[in-house]
């Protein structure tokens, strides 16, 4: 019984850290809107400036000085980072916030390990709290009875603050109606900025708190971010009070987790997250949202097919692109092929966002699933490759089929996060489930056929089927079925008022791109005769909405160019520099906020200025010779 009393009281102890960190996150996004994957990177930094400050100092108010010093020298840091970049960005759709988040995340990621090195660093025992407590045998460390009561202090004090004092008030006003507090003559701006330095200074304080319980190191940050996530979506977004109470389930569901049920240890935390989000979609604790912004919110050109013109451009494009092997490099080749995949991934991803207007945070899953589709099929049935490519993708589009129908049902960031959520359970599935998937070993031995065993062969498939995705992609965008669904997109009321039944459109456009998605997975596999749980993973679900934002949202077939500039990109970077997170981030970011249409996006709208230029000057020169007649 006292073994079981400790693991609660541990779970409480992460509990408090986990809650500073969420709570600063419910807080920003509360009043901003902004969905701020970078907060595990201030979480990372507050750990990374303690540690540095705490060794730098002795004695006991050294080390309870370099702590808060450290969370206010990142709260600072936080400030910059809103009125430089978030500023721009607050009436952009989540999407755009997200990824100029997550390419900040990058950016820190790099920085740290350049200023820290990519050691794990393991900081002092806090003063005071150095040994333990004896509880019938069990040892419960003092510092985690600390933080143990710490977690309701913190809790009260922002309770106080919201609700006794003027700014508090105004926050929560905020957070009802912006524009109503706007038009009473308060400065939104600085309202903002206060906020989220408060919000930066709790998840700084969170990674502060840590360094006497864990070594800190460079990967905190992505670890941190799904569980404040997790949090913040089950307690309900800008409630500090659901904060709390979620941060004590996931805690407690993590720690006798592994006692109770370990083979689904990891799984607990997202079938919570997506079991609230499909019953109560705004939590536990929040409030049903206003209609959320549609998802592209920004408008280029209205769409049409391809002109004749365009599309033997394309045609040659395509004939200069299997022209590559004559160049006789595995290398690029191998390259080429990986690019040509991730152009499926990304048009798949782009079909649901931009015709569909459902950004999913998730996307991976369908490739992934499509991954061990045929890896299963290829070393557990031994089946030809033929027979595996066509029944691979099958998986993808099962799970697609079950996920997309309460998917769907939700809308804007609930949607989103919802996807995120099935997207950890099938990684957890996958890192978990041992004696089929492998683990974290993954699947090896999935090699292609004989007959696309060379470089060049199997870049003409991948380079074929990317093709084949694309044009069928586009078919479907204007055929009677794309433009119901645009309706769905545009006016869900008055889609719903001709008869357009627009669930089932968008679950039936859920399902396609799930589909497509599992067809690039299912070529990866091949391409790299191996699978793991990272090809589910939430790097790849943003790697893909990076490529389709740099393409262009809101275009036909922008996730084309975006997956090759974006993927040609990286993997350059990477064989360049030990930093190309760094240089890659800082890219995504100065696209959001300088480009935010995409590359195919400014290129339509410039032609389509100089098109209409061109005819305003027709028209004059027109009616001048008119009148002169």
């Amino acid at each position: 019984m006292a073994f079981y009393v400790v693991q609660f009281l541990t779970g409480l102890a992460s509990a408090a850290s986990l809650f500073l960190v969420a709570s600063g996150l419910s807080i920003i996004f509360g009043v901003t809107r902004i969905v701020n994957f970078a907060h595990g990177a201030f979480y990372m930094l507050g750990a990374y400036v303690a540690f540095t400050l705490t060794e730098r100092f002795s004695g006991a108010l050294g080390f309870w000085g370099g702590i808060v010093a450290a969370a206010l020298a990142v709260a600072v840091i936080g400030v910059l980072v809103e009125m430089v970049l978030l500023r721009r960005i607050y009436h952009s759709p989540e999407l755009f916030q997200l990824l100029a988040t997550f390419g900040l995340t990058l950016t820190v990621e790099d920085l740290v390990v350049l200023i820290w090195g990519p050691d794990d660093l393991v900081g002092r025992r806090a003063p005071g709290f150095k040994g333990a407590i004896d509880f019938f045998g069990q040892n419960i460390p003092s510092y985690d009875l600390f933080l143990i009561a710490l977690g309701p202090v913190v809790l009260g004090i922002l309770w106080l603050l919201f609700q006794r004092t003027r700014w508090g008030i105004l926050v929560r006003a905020a957070t009802q109606d912006r524009d109503m507090v706007a038009a009473l003559g308060v400065n939104q701006k600085w309202l903002f900025t206060s906020v989220f330095a408060l919000g930066v200074f709790l998840a700084a304080l969170g990674g502060a708190l840590q360094i006497p319980r864990d070594a800190v190191n460079h990967a905190m940050d992505l670890r941190i971010i799904v569980e404040v996530f997790v949090v913040v979506v089950i307690g309900g977004l800008g409630s500090i009070i659901g904060a709390f109470v979620a941060a004590v389930l996931v805690s407690e569901l993590n720690a006798f987790g592994i006692l109770i049920f370990p083979k689904i240890s990891i799984i607990l935390v997202f079938l919570v997250m997506a079991v609230v989000l499909i019953v109560r979609p705004w939590g536990l604790f929040g409030k049903p949202e206003a209609p959320a912004r549609r998802t592209p919110g920004l408008t280029v050109n209205p769409w049409r097919p391809l002109t004749t013109n365009e599309r033997f451009a394309a045609i040659a494009a395509l004939l200069v692109a299997a022209a590559l092997p004559v160049l006789n490099s595995p290398y690029l080749l191998t390259v080429g092929s990986e690019i040509a995949i991730f152009v499926i991934f990304a048009a798949s991803l782009h079909f649901l966002m931009s015709v569909g207007g459902l950004a999913s945070f998730g996307h991976a899953a369908y490739f992934g699933l499509g991954s061990y589709g045929v890896a299963l099929l290829a070393t557990k049935a031994g089946l030809p490759m033929i027979v595996c490519l066509l029944l691979g993708p099958i998986v993808g589009l099962l799970g697609a089929a079950v996920f997309g129908f309460f998917a769907v049902q939700l809308s804007g960031v609930y949607f989103a996060m919802l996807t995120l959520a099935f997207a950890q359970i099938v990684w957890s599935i996958a890192f978990q489930w041992v004696s089929v998937t492998g683990g974290d070993n993954g699947i090896l031995s999935v090699w292609p056929a004989s007959w696309v065993a060379s470089p060049a062969r199997f870049y003409w498939l991948a380079l074929g089927i990317a093709a084949l995705a694309v044009v069928i992609l586009r078919i479907i965008v204007f055929s009677p079925f794309g433009f119901a669904l645009r309706a769905t997109r545009d006016s869900p009321l008055r889609s719903e008022a001709i008869g357009i039944n627009s669930k089932r459109i968008q679950w039936t456009a859920f399902v396609i791109a799930g589909t497509v998605a599992g067809v690039a997975g299912a070529l990866f596999a091949y391409l790299k005769g191996s699978v793991f749980p990272d090809n589910m993973g939430i790097s790849l679900s943003v790697d893909a909405l990076v490529m389709v934002l740099l393409g262009g949202v809101e275009t036909v077939s922008g996730a084309v160019i975006g997956a090759i500039v974006y993927k040609a990109l990286n993997i350059w970077l990477v064989s360049q520099t030990d930093l190309s997170k760094l240089v890659l981030g800082g890219f995504v970011v100065l696209i959001v906020v300088a480009f935010p249409k995409g590359i195919v996006g400014t290129l339509e709208t410039f032609l389509h200025r100089r098109r209409k230029s061109a005819s305003s000057a027709s028209s004059v020169l027109t009616s001048r010779i008119e009148t002169a007649e």
